[in-house]
């Protein structure tokens, strides 16, 4: 048993991370310390307050553990590490999980190339980037191949130099060929610096060039390759146009703000690369209320630059962040070269942030727009629905269907809406193990008996563990059950709910003679429903998911059961074999004919699988 008070007497005045778990051992809080001594033991001082978010999350710790670590910095790290591998419910995390494109120019090799990646490694490679889409950097290694014709092959060269013949892109003219030794090792390489000028945002040379040779070819009357050198023209001044100069330095840079409320919060980031800005992205956090904007930004650089391979020497931010020392000691590590975290005060820098923070309060208002929205045909559906059924509140809904033809492998499906949405993980499918031919009450009556029963037992379980109800599958009971079905559904499901002596209300989701819904059938009289309403937009939603989910686990079934093989009937003949006999002799007649030595004869057989098949088509005659 762990005994909270006398193991925060055991904690030592070193730096660290410690970790925190609940009653089932899962992590809900990771964090770093100066002393762990001090910095755990505040959690436990009745008189101390960690705010609305971390009061309730020390409600909820059963024991913690901790690593001790050298210096702040090493817990720093380790922190990181630990929060993006185990997504604690109590840290401030970003929603968001998005690995940025790079362009990487192969510097290291005789004979360069110029790759998409998504990785950026310490090895001879020079990269561009990262670009916030994945698209325009393939666009841009297209038109690359077509400018400067630069192998994509993976040959190493010199070494394979003639091997083998020439791949596509040289007889299309977008490879010079240096796989058959047809270009020197100094004019590729001028071909590659073109290309690196040309990451660099230096197009107006590419241009210049291109406008002469389509002239020529237009004086030289050769209108086909003036074409090609016009849209190539198009390409490189569209993308030059793309790229927005944010000042004169040079200077790579990530320009950070955020915008938040008491329950969301959004992160805007520029990419500012040789001076340019090359692209933008918005990160949604999770937050708490209390948590103010210094911890936001500063749980987002930990979170976010633990995760990408690029980190530029300036970060611009809205305002100063807590801890800004430690984490500009491990920017700095990480990035192998000093690294700056600023507030500008004045002039065009301060005025970057300031659209930084106006495009992150953009995205937030656009989603809280939305937000509204989904939540008139989610939160606002239900409200109706209980309106209507007179119920105090409906937040998770169950809905069944059966499926069969002819009372062939019959199945049943169990969906779940909660807060008006589908919540997949809570899906179930059940196969009818009682009831043969076409019998829906018969079928609908084992499968709630079955789901009610188990989740019944799994409540028991997890009572005598002393567990929430949380952690079982079948343990969370709906607010409201809805049959696809009128009277006769409704009856079936009151009839299981009364013999297991629990209370939840059913309603069927009667149809009209087009098969379209048109009321609810509950304590015995049909409701009608306002078509035009959400509430009856979310009941067609739930009908035609319970629809849609039993019938694709029947018709997975019946599948399985089509593409059934007298072969597999045979013992020792598994999918291999099977496939290997079919492709040799092609039909069940040709094997069926074939001798015990044919059949021995294949590569994947043995003389016992041989025997096998051939005993299986000439059964001995008893007697």
């Amino acid at each position: 048993m762990f005994d909270i008070q006398e193991e925060l007497k055991k904690l030592p005045a070193k730096p660290g991370v410690y970790i925190m778990h609940d009653k089932v051992d899962a992590i809900i809080y990771i964090g770093k310390a100066v002393s762990l001594r001090n910095r755990v033991r505040q959690y436990f001082r009745p008189s101390h307050s960690e705010g609305i978010k971390k009061d309730q999350m020390v409600k909820q710790i059963q024991r913690f553990e901790y690593i001790i670590t050298d210096s702040e910095l090493e817990a720093l790290i380790l922190e990181c590490n630990l929060i993006k591998e185990h997504r604690p419910k109590y840290n401030t995390m970003l929603r968001d999980d998005k690995s940025y494109p790079y362009i990487r120019v192969t510097l290291g090799e005789e004979f360069p190339r110029v790759l998409f990646s998504r990785q950026m490694k310490k090895d001879k490679s020079k990269y561009f980037g990262p670009y916030t889409s994945a698209g325009a950097v393939k666009d841009t290694i297209d038109l690359l191949q077509k400018l400067y014709q630069l192998r994509t092959c993976s040959r190493v060269l010199p070494r394979d130099t003639g091997k083998e013949r020439p791949c596509l892109n040289y007889h299309i003219k977008q490879c010079l060929g240096p796989c058959q030794g047809y270009v020197a090792q100094e004019a590729y390489r001028k071909q590659i610096d073109g290309a690196v000028s040309f990451l660099n945002g230096n197009y107006d040379p590419v241009i210049r060039e291109l406008e002469e040779k389509m002239n020529r070819c237009a004086q030289e009357m050769e209108f086909e390759k003036a074409i090609e050198y016009r849209e190539l023209k198009n390409s490189v001044t569209q993308i030059a146009q793309k790229q927005k100069i944010t000042n004169s330095d040079g200077e790579d840079k990530d320009i950070i703000a955020v915008a938040c409320d008491d329950r969301d919060a959004v992160v805007q980031i520029f990419f500012v690369r040789e001076g340019l800005l090359i692209g933008r992205d918005h990160f949604h956090v999770t937050i708490a209320p209390g948590d103010t904007r210094t911890q936001i930004l500063a749980a987002f650089l930990k979170q976010f630059y633990a995760g990408t391979p690029y980190i530029p020497r300036e970060i611009m931010l809205q305002e100063d962040v807590e801890e800004s020392e430690v984490i500009t000691q491990w920017l700095t590590t990480r990035r192998g070269g000093r690294v700056y975290l600023r507030v500008p005060k004045k002039g065009t820098k301060e005025r970057l942030v300031e659209l930084a923070a106006k495009n992150a309060w953009l995205v937030l208002s656009q989603d809280k727009e939305k937000i509204k929205r989904e939540e008139g045909r989610t939160i606002g559906a239900l409200k109706e629905i209980a309106g209507l059924l007179e119920l105090e509140g409906v937040s998770r809904i169950e809905a069944y269907d059966i499926s069969n033809i002819n009372g062939f492998e019959t199945v049943g499906s169990m969906i779940v809406y909660e807060k008006g949405k589908p919540r997949r993980s809570d899906y179930r499918k059940f196969k009818l193990r009682t009831v043969s031919g076409p019998d829906d009450y018969g079928s609908m009556y084992e499968v709630l008996t079955r789901r009610f029963s188990h989740g019944m037992k799994e409540k028991e379980m997890l009572k005598e563990k002393d567990m929430s109800e949380e952690y079982g599958s079948f343990t969370r009971f709906p607010d409201l059950i809805m049959m696809d079905g009128g009277k006769g559904q409704v009856n079936i499901a009151l009839r299981v709910l009364d013999e297991l002596h629990l209370h939840i209300p059913v309603c069927g989701m009667v149809k009209d003679d087009n098969h379209r819904t048109r009321g609810l059938y509950y304590n015995n009289e049909e409701i009608p429903i306002e078509r035009s309403g959400e509430g009856f937009k979310l009941i067609t939603r739930i009908q035609d998911e319970a629809h849609r989910f039993a019938i694709e686990y029947h018709r997975s079934l019946r599948s399985k059961e089509q593409v059934h093989s007298v072969l597999d009937d045979i013992p020792g003949i598994g999918p291999a074999r099977r496939k290997a006999l079919m492709k040799e002799f092609l039909s069940l007649d040709a094997i069926k004919a074939a001798d015990r030595e044919q059949l021995a004869s294949l590569p994947a057989m043995n003389e016992k699988a041989a025997d096998a098949v051939y005993e299986f088509f000439h059964p001995k005659e008893p007697g």
